[in-house]
C-alpha cells in the first residue's frame, strides 16, 4: 500500500523535466524525497479511515477536506500548486475546477478498501471533488481507482486496458518508447494518465513499472506516483523498496501508513472470520504468558467464535491431482470449467521438530499464505478444525497460525473446548459475552 508514496519519492529528484529519459538509474538515493504527492495520498488515507467503510459521500468529501487542509497546513512547503495551497489555508475551500493530475496522485487509499467498483469510483469521484471537480480531474481519480480495484482482485491488464479504453477513452495507442522522446512538463490528468496507464501496461513489477514512469520524464513524481499505486496494486511492493522507502517518511506519516494498512486488512477479511483476530490476540497473549488467565481468555475466545458458526482459511492438498490438469494460463475471472473426475481433499498438516503433525489453524489470509504446500484454500467453520484435530489419527491436535505464533493446542484442551461447544448448542444457547465456564484448577493433574 506504499505504491504511490514510493512512486513519488524515487520520481521525485527527477521532477520538472530534468531527466533522466531512461529506466536505469538508482532508485532510492540522498537526493530523493517526498513531496504534496505523499502527503496528499497519507491526507485521503487517514479521511477514508475516519470516515469509514460504509459513510457516504458527504461524509467522505468532509473527512477529505478536514484532512486535507490539516496535512497541507502542516507540511505546507512540500510543493503545491498556487491555487491548492489556497485551498488548503481556505476558511471556506471550495472546488474550483481543476484537471490538475493532483487528483489522481492522492486517490490509491481508495483502490484498497471498497468491495464493489462501482463504490470504488463513487469515493474516487468524491475524494476529487472537494478540490478537482473538473471532469478531467475526476476522471484521472477515477481511473486510478479502477485500475487498483480490477488490479487487486486478479483482472489479467488486458481485461483492465480494455475497461479503461471503454470507460475513460484514454489514447494508449504510444507505447513508453513511443512516449519518451515527447517528455515534457506537464501537470494535468490528460498528460499523467496515459503515461502512467502505459507505464503500468508495460511494465512486469512494481519497480519495473516506477522505472517506466520515471523514464518518460516531464512530471515525474507524480507520474510514478499513479503507476506505482497501480503496480502495487498489481505486484506489490517489493521488501527491499519497502525497507528503504519508509527511511524517508516522517514518524506520523509512517502510523497513517501502519494504520491504514491495518484498517485494509480489517476490511478486506471475509465476514466469515472477520474476528479471528481475538483469537490471534489471545493465543499471542497465552504464548508469551501461559497463566491459567490467559489460558482461560484463549479458551473463551475459541468457543466464542465457534458459536458465531467462524471459519478460517483452511490449506487443503488436492489427493489425486486434479487440479493439474487444468490450463490456468488461459482461465480469466468469470471462467467456469468442468473437471473430468472426482476431486479428493485432504487436510494439509504440518509437523514440527519432533515428526508430530498437527493440523493447523490460519486466523486469516496473511497467515495462510506464509505456507507454500498446499495448493488449494478453502473456508472450514472453526468447530470443524477443532474437531478433526481432535478425532484425527495421525494429528496431535492444531496448532494456530504454525508459520508464525505456532501455538500448539493438544487433544486434551481441544477435547475440552469441543465439548463445551456441543453442550451450549444442544442446550439451545446463543453467543453472549461470557459462554464459557472456565475448567476448575482442581481438575489439572498434577505436573500439568
Amino acid at each position: 500500500m506504499y505504491g504511490a508514496i514510493f512512486g513519488d519519492i524515487i520520481g521525485s529528484r527527477f521532477e520538472f523535466d530534468r531527466g533522466p529519459w531512461k529506466k536505469e538509474f538508482e532508485l532510492l538515493t540522498d537526493k530523493c524525497n517526498w513531496t504534496d504527492d505523499s502527503v496528499m495520498t497519507i491526507a485521503v488515507m487517514e479521511a477514508l479511515m475516519n470516515a469509514g467503510k460504509d459513510a457516504d459521500v458527504k461524509t467522505i468529501k468532509a473527512e477529505c477536506v478536514k484532512s486535507m487542509q490539516k496535512w497541507g497546513r502542516k507540511y505546507p512547503n512540500a510543493g503545491y500548486g498556487a491555487r491548492f495551497i489556497y485551498w488548503v489555508h481556505s476558511k471556506n475551500p471550495e472546488p474550483y475546477n481543476s484537471w490538475g493530475n493532483g487528483s489522481a496522485m492522492r486517490v490509491s487509499g481508495t483502490g484498497w478498501i471498497y468491495d464493489s467498483l462501482e463504490r470504488t469510483r463513487e469515493v474516487a469521484k468524491a475524494t476529487a471533488e472537494v478540490s478537482h471537480n473538473h471532469p478531467e480531474g475526476i476522471k484521472g481519480a477515477e481511473c486510478t481507482a479502477a485500475v487498483m480495484f480490477l488490479a487487486r482482485n486478479g483482472v489479467a491488464k488486458e481485461k483492465i486496458k480494455e475497461y479503461v479504453i471503454k470507460e475513460f477513452g484514454y489514447d494508449l495507442s504510444k507505447s513508453v518508447d513511443e512516449l519518451r522522446p515527447l517528455h515534457k512538463h506537464d501537470e494535468s490528468c490528460q498528460d499523467a494518465l496515459p503515461k502512467a496507464l502505459v507505464s503500468f501496461f508495460e511494465g512486469e513489477s512494481y519497480e519495473d513499472v516506477v522505472r517506466n514512469a520515471v523514464s518518460l520524464g516531464g512530471d515525474t513524481d507524480t507520474i510514478a506516483a499513479i503507476a506505482g499505486a497501480m503496480a502495487d496494486a498489481m505486484y506489490g511492493v517489493p521488501v527491499g523498496i519497502i525497507a528503504k522507502g519508509v527511511q524517508y517518511l516522517e514518524d506520523d506519516m509512517s502510523k497513517v501508513c501502519s494504520a491504514f494498512q491495518d484498517f485494509v486488512k480489517g476490511e478486506m477479511q471475509p465476514e466469515s472470520y472477520k474476528y479471528n483476530r481475538y483469537i490471534k490476540m489471545a493465543a499471542e497473549d497465552f504464548a508469551n504468558d501461559r497463566s491459567e488467565q490467559n489460558l482461560f481468555r484463549l479458551f473463551n475466545v475459541l468457543t466464542q467464535r465457534m458459536m458465531e458458526d467462524g471459519e478460517v482459511p483452511m490449506a487443503m492438498v488436492d489427493v489425486n491431482g486434479v487440479m493439474q490438469t487444468l490450463d490456468f494460463d488461459n482461465l480469466t475471472e468469470g471462467d467456469t470449467f468442468t473437471l473430468n473426475k472426482e476431486m479428493r481433499l485432504r487436510i494439509d498438516t504440518v509437523s514440527n521438530g519432533n515428526g508430530q503433525e498437527w493440523i493447523p489453524l490460519y486466523t486469516d489470509e496473511e497467515e495462510i499464505n506464509k505456507q507454500l504446500s498446499a495448493n488449494i484454500h478453502v473456508n472450514m467453520p472453526i468447530y470443524d478444525v477443532l474437531a478433526s484435530g481432535l478425532h484425527s489419527d495421525r494429528a496431535e491436535g492444531v496448532v494456530i497460525n504454525p508459520f508464525g505464533l505456532g501455538l500448539l493446542i493438544p487433544k486434551e484442551i481441544l477435547q475440552i473446548v469441543v465439548k463445551r461447544v456441543d453442550e451450549l448448542r444442544s442446550e439451545g444457547e446463543t453467543v453472549g459475552d461470557e459462554i464459557v465456564t472456565p475448567v476448575a484448577t482442581s481438575e489439572k493433574k498434577e505436573g500439568e
